[in-house]
């Protein structure tokens, strides 16, 4: 069975974090390549092991990725 999921993926210091908003699953890599293989097992693992009920409770509906600005001083 497929099923299609977000990944968004981005440098902390060394490596690439890939994380999953709708099933909140996070993987990372050494390159954003091996962040979202490694991501992809690791929600394939979880849809594999957990049950109906935590899926369902963790698919809680779409995800929107979108950007905003924040004002903020300068301390």
């Amino acid at each position: 069975m497929k099923s299609k999921f977000t990944a968004v993926l981005r440098r902390e210091e060394d490596e690439y974090v890939a994380l999953n908003p709708e099933l909140d699953i996070a993987s990372q890599g050494p390159t954003p390549e091996q962040a979202l293989a490694n991501l992809r097992e690791a929600v394939g693992l979880f849809l594999e092991c957990a049950s109906a009920n935590e899926i369902d409770g963790r698919l809680s509906g779409e995800a929107w990725i979108t950007q905003f600005e924040a004002e903020y001083a300068q301390a």
